[in-house]
């Protein structure tokens, strides 16, 4: 099914991950004619439902990894985490995309800020923390408010700790563990922003339009689509994204959160907090206000297809179900121009992603939103 990299209808996509992205991701390919393979090590994984296929074994079974492999022609994955070694063999038996370069540099924050500033991007002041002395080195030049953050794994606000003054460092530092760490600047910004870029085989790039995101208890609670900014700022968001894309030689569909910061006299500046090497939650809005959504974006990229077009046909506010917001599910299906989407999770567990729901407006149309 493959020829000259391009992966045709009827072929296997293998995803690493089981949870909501490879689920979307499996039903994605499903659409395309394609079929999915998930592998992950959950048994109740909510990907499996809708795939071809399901293997659940662990990260680090090699026999399995190789017969997952070479059961498919390309192999992509839904979270970046992925341990280095399960890269390694996956590689050597197929193709994997987005592949190794930018897996490394997404896993590492100081990696990723080195990259950033080796490339001209601007972020947030930083330090590496390696151990107390350094820590307190880092403090020392970089100041306070900051945040101390692991330079591997944590998400939705997991793995960091806030240092409001020099005498809470020690505190932060046993917080997350004393693991090898970077240490940012506060930043002041008037919004977070974020763009959802696509790198095609062939080095083709499509970028959706910015999207505002507003956070409640560091996960992601609402993504407003547009972003309302002017456009030379939306085209430069765009740029900088295609740009990192392009630097990293990248396949797939990738999350670029960047901060929007007030003005200085006449100018404004996007500084890039973090990247995400795969379809990334604030991109779930494409899903009903374009024709094609990031999950068909990304799989169009892995097979080697044509990407399509990013544009959107409505404006969007997307909002994540945390929990017992799930509950909710019978009055959110009466809201008109509304579409929900729940990932069959067996659990509503505190801070849990259970599924979203798109509110859709006609074009310039979307009234204000305000954080909660």
């Amino acid at each position: 099914m493959v020829d000259n990299g391009i992966i045709a209808p009827g072929g296997t996509i293998g995803i690493l991950g089981g949870g909501q992205l490879g689920r979307m991701l499996a039903s994605a390919a499903a659409e395309m004619g394609l079929h999915a393979h998930i592998y992950c090590p959950e048994k109740d994984a909510p990907a499996a439902e809708v795939a071809a296929q399901f293997t659940c074994a662990e990260y680090d079974d090699e026999a399995a990894l190789t017969r997952f492999a070479e059961s498919v022609d390309a192999v992509t994955y839904e979270f970046e985490n992925v341990p280095a070694e399960t890269a390694r063999i996956l590689s050597e038996h197929g193709i994997v995309r987005p592949g190794p370069v930018a897996l490394a540099t997404a896993q590492d924050r100081i990696v990723e800020k080195h990259f950033m500033q080796a490339h001209g991007i601007l972020t947030a002041p930083f330090a590496d923390v390696s151990d107390e002395a350094s820590l307190m080195d880092a403090v020392s030049s970089i100041g306070t408010p900051s945040v101390l953050k692991t330079r591997r794994f944590g998400y939705d606000g997991k793995g960091q700790a806030k240092i409001m003054s020099p005498e809470e460092a020690r505190a932060a530092y046993d917080e997350i563990g004393r693991a090898p760490a970077i240490l940012e600047g506060f930043v002041k910004f008037e919004r977070e922003i974020s763009v959802i870029v696509a790198r095609g085989l062939d080095g083709e790039t499509a970028a959706y339009d910015p999207v505002e995101n507003i956070h409640k208890n560091h996960i992601l609670d609402r993504t407003l689509a547009p972003a309302a900014l002017p456009k030379a700022i939306a085209d430069e968001a765009c740029a900088i994204a295609a740009r990192i894309a392009n630097e990293l030689d990248y396949v797939g569909v990738m999350g670029v959160e960047m901060f929007l910061l007030p003005k200085q006299g006449s100018k404004r500046r996007l500084l890039v907090n973090e990247i995400a090497p795969r379809v990334h939650n604030s991109g779930h809005w494409t899903m009903d206000a374009c024709a094609v959504s990031q999950f068909e974006q990304h799989m169009r990229a892995v097979c080697g297809w044509p990407l399509g077009s990013p544009r959107r046909h409505s404006d969007a506010v997307m909002t994540n179900l945390i929990g017992d917001e799930v509950n909710a599910w019978e009055h959110l299906s009466r809201e008109p121009d509304t579409a929900i989407h729940l990932y069959g999770k067996a659990e509503a567990r505190p801070g849990r992603k259970m599924g979203h729901v798109t509110r859709l407006y006609p074009l310039g149309k979307r009234p204000p939103v305000t954080p909660s």
